[in-house]
């Protein structure tokens, strides 16, 4: 046994999240239909869905942004592997309050957070204010973002991450409401379905917990078993079929 190894990490993830690769390419088709010639991915965690319309689109050009470098390298390394290296950049920073130039593209997938730093539910306005100032005159957003698809029980929310609560997220009727006030017309709502919901939870813990079971006595078992543990517990006992993630394809107003 090798006790210097240290537990994997989301190798089993193709998206960050409910995603399928049905569902994606259906993304990826929709949103090339505008030959968008720059694409700015906020949050971009390895920036999969990026690298995709990158390849639908010759000659289109993208920018991700995030904060993980373990990430970052994973979307380098994918984009030398399909042949993109030379149209994408990965930078490693935040996208609060970017700078960075309106594209006519921008991609926000589960992650208000790195666009706005104010409390939830007033960070999925904020960002959507933010996301409408960083499109071209045109151009497309893609948003993720979660909502309730029903209101929780108390011990749904006691099950949830700490300090779980009623009004941080909005419903999906809220939510598309809070863009349309943000200055956009949303032309395609999308929910994710529970067999994504699946698949991205236990892809999101499987090798792990395959690690886990190879080496119950290795130095690091005790606290990566309690890390996992309360994740899959938050899920199964708190959030499953509770918080869902909408995908708001966005057109700008003006």
């Amino acid at each position: 046994m090798d006790d210097t190894d240290t537990p994997p990490r989301l190798t089993r993830l193709t998206f960050h999240g409910p995603l399928s690769e049905t569902r994606a390419d259906r993304m990826v088709s929709r949103l090339s239909e505008g030959d968008p010639a720059t694409v700015l991915d906020l949050g971009c965690g390895w920036g999969e869905l990026m690298l995709r319309v990158l390849d639908a689109v010759p000659g289109a050009t993208g920018v991700g942004i995030d904060r993980n470098a373990e990430d970052l390298d994973r979307g380098r390394h994918n984009a030398t592997v399909r042949g993109l290296a030379d149209r994408v950049e990965f930078v490693e920073e935040s996208g609060h309050r970017t700078t960075r130039e309106p594209a006519d593209l921008v991609l926000c997938l589960n992650a208000s957070h790195a666009v706005s730093d104010a409390t939830p539910p007033r960070q999925t306005a904020d960002a959507l204010h933010q996301l409408r100032r960083l499109v071209t005159p045109g151009g497309r957003v893609l948003f993720g973002e979660g909502f309730w698809d029903r209101n929780p029980t108390p011990d749904e929310l006691a099950a949830m991450w700490p300090d779980a609560h009623l009004d941080e997220q909005h419903d999906l009727a809220t939510l598309v409401d809070v863009a349309a006030a943000a200055g956009f017309r949303p032309c395609w709502i999308e929910t994710a379905n529970t067999d994504e919901w699946d698949e991205f939870e236990s892809g999101y813990l499987s090798d792990v917990d395959e690690w886990l079971a190879e080496r119950p006595d290795h130095p690091l078992a005790a606290k990566t078993r309690t890390r996992v543990d309360a994740h899959r517990a938050s899920w199964l006992r708190g959030y499953r079929n509770v918080l869902n993630i909408a995908y708001l394809t966005l057109i700008p107003v003006g």
